[in-house]
């Protein structure tokens, strides 16, 4: 027992030299002075600023960069269709092939129009026709460029046209392609195909609408295409009806009866 009378003995003098501090008297960190939070403060609001005015520069800058890096691609395409001929010659000219292939198209529209390009093209497209593979390759892009071309009136988009789909109180964009009249047995219904895209331009549907039904945007064929490339970033805020032209309403076109 007296090897226990030590342990307290020591114990108790240990408490007694050393006691445990109080928390009030334990060191404290220096207080703020306002001057670091007001530095602090500023340091937050510059970053923030900074980051704003360089997420505004990438979003100016990246339009003008894409347009710059699209265009360059193209031209260095287009250019490449001539420049191998300037350089066998011993011609160095950037931009020259460039040129060159502008004009050469400029020329080939012209030809085109007239009409021993026309009857030129017409044999050509009947080749390609006779061609097992290639001839769906051409009618799907021939189909495309029709759609643009201001001398294939009779192919093209008629009209740009909002239509309720898929579902009631949902609106989708479409071209006009053509109109039909349906025979029933209460007379005619005028029925207008419109080709609504689902993959760009290029792949899409085609449904038959009552012309009634149709709601016509005052927007061009050329803005309903920027809308659709854009995947709608392009799209006005307001979009008005306009009324179809007196001569359009009622018109059954006999010739195509379904």
């Amino acid at each position: 027992m007296p090897e226990g009378k030590e342990v307290t003995s020591s114990s108790l003098s240990q408490g007694l030299t050393h006691p445990d501090p109080d928390p009030d008297d334990r060191p404290k960190s220096p207080p703020t002075s306002p001057t670091s939070s007001a530095r602090k403060a500023s340091c937050a609001v510059l970053q923030s600023w900074v980051s704003k005015k360089f997420l505004s520069g990438c979003v100016v800058l990246f339009p003008v960069a894409v347009t710059f890096l699209v265009t360059w691609w193209f031209i260095e395409f287009v250019d490449g269709f001539f420049s191998p001929i300037y350089a066998k010659l011993g011609i160095d000219i950037f931009g020259l092939g460039f040129v060159t292939s502008m004009l050469f198209i400029f020329f080939v529209g012209i030809f085109a129009s007239s009409w021993l390009g026309a009857t030129v093209f017409w044999i050509g497209e009947w080749f390609i026709k006779q061609m097992p593979f290639v001839k769906h390759i051409y009618s799907a892009s021939k189909q495309i460029s029709a759609a643009i071309s201001p001398d294939q009136n009779t192919t093209a988009f008629k009209e740009l046209a909002i239509i309720r789909h898929p579902r009631h109180g949902e609106y989708a964009f479409g071209f006009i392609t053509s109109t039909v009249s349906l025979q029933r047995d209460d007379g005619y219904q005028e029925l207008c195909s419109v080709y609504v895209p689902t993959n760009h331009l290029y792949i899409g549907d085609i449904f038959l609408v009552n012309s009634d039904e149709i709601i016509r945007p005052n927007l061009s064929i050329r803005e309903g295409i920027e809308i659709i490339v854009s995947v709608g970033m392009t799209m006005p805020q307001i979009i008005s009806h306009t009324e179809r032209a007196p001569h359009q309403r009622n018109r059954i076109p006999l010739n195509r009866i379904i």
